[in-house]
């Protein structure tokens, strides 16, 4: 395989001639609890032109709170998850790569370690992002779904480790490019794989017990990103939110009786709060099993989607919105969007 560039992400030689009509770009994100990929073209319109997508969850931070280490099982998901994105990779003969790891490999001990093994193993180059470009990224990727009369807009990115959150303008967003301002941004390390961990959900009471953890995690949450001057704007109707991560796109999918997951659906629909906070309450009175038989949760993510419900519902109590824009979209887009602007690909959205 030859390189980009010196130090870059690895790319298949050959198929010049399908390169030169649409050259390919490829984003992969390995966070706490999914591995991810897409591959986008830049469309005429300015836009990203899917051309394939990976999604596997992992649980790469798998115990990661107890001890600060990945452990051996949760790095052989990881990696034969990227053992997949790589031979997608050298089939599809992406011209550039980017690869981005989020909070488990940041807090890890052995983060870097496993890093430089899949460097060496499978020629994929990760960089291990902060927090505040990890907020800035999935501002960038949602930002054609933002709404430019809103004064403020909030995006919420929930995590297996932790949950980002950033206040943005959207009008200021929408002219900036691919250098989104954000007002004000925080990280806090509630996650649905680290939550998991520390809660288990009673057999008795539940509705009680969901009421108590999303009364504590609001006042957690409450104290994130010093944004508490803007909190005038949600109370007033004047600002919207959108969530961007696999609860809030499981959960509209489960509200939409989706037979099977379908992004096109799911994308950018207006989430009415109240019907949200149904979904959540009917899965919480659901087993496992019933969980796990639903084609937008699965097995992998049924033990996880009411604690990530918990946390949606805690950042709606402190900051209130009658809808949720979801967004199937966010830090691979935004990887995609600026990987393109340095290769002379314009782009101006993710749609």
């Amino acid at each position: 395989m030859a390189r980009d560039k010196p130090g870059g992400a690895p790319r298949a030689v050959g198929r010049a001639t399908a390169r030169s009509r649409a050259p390919l770009f490829a984003a992969l994100d390995l966070g706490t609890n999914n591995c991810r990929m897409l591959m986008a073209a830049p469309d005429h319109d300015g836009g990203l032109r899917v051309v394939d997508g990976f999604s596997r969850i992992v649980r790469l931070g798998e115990g990661l709170a107890h001890t600060g280490r990945l452990s051996e099982t949760a790095m052989a998901r990881a990696y034969q998850a990227l053992v997949a994105c790589a031979q997608r990779l050298e089939a599809r003969a992406p011209v550039a790569i980017g690869c981005v790891a989020t909070q488990a490999c940041r807090a890890a001990a052995n983060g870097e370690t496993f890093l430089n093994r899949i460097r060496a193993d499978l020629g994929l180059d990760f960089k291990i992002i902060s927090p505040e470009e990890e907020a800035s990224l999935s501002v960038l990727g949602c930002a054609s779904l933002l709404e430019p009369e809103a004064d403020v807009a909030l995006i919420v990115d929930i995590g297996g480790g932790s949950t980002e959150l950033s206040w943005v303008r959207p009008k200021e967003v929408l002219d900036a490019g691919l250098d989104p301002p954000i007002l004000a941004w925080g990280s806090s390390p509630l996650g649905v794989v680290t939550l998991a961990e520390e809660e288990s959900e009673p057999e008795r009471d539940r509705n009680a017990w969901f009421e108590a953890l999303v009364t504590r995690l609001a006042a957690s949450i409450e104290t994130v990103g010093g944004a508490a001057h803007l909190r005038e704007a949600f109370v007033a109707g004047r600002a919207h939110v959108i969530g961007t991560s696999g609860t809030v796109t499981s959960l509209a999918g489960v509200h939409l009786g989706l037979p099977k997951y379908q992004r096109a659906r799911v994308d950018g629909y207006w989430f009415d709060v109240r019907e949200c906070r149904a979904t959540i309450a009917r899965l919480l009175a659901q087993s496992l099993d019933e969980r796990a038989g639903n084609p937008c949760i699965g097995k992998d993510r049924a033990d996880l989607v009411v604690f990530g419900g918990a946390i949606l519902d805690a950042v709606l109590h402190v900051w209130p919105a009658p809808r949720i824009r979801v967004a199937d979209r966010g830090l691979r887009e935004g990887v995609l969007m600026r990987l393109m602007a340095q290769h002379g690909k314009s782009v101006v959205s993710s749609e």
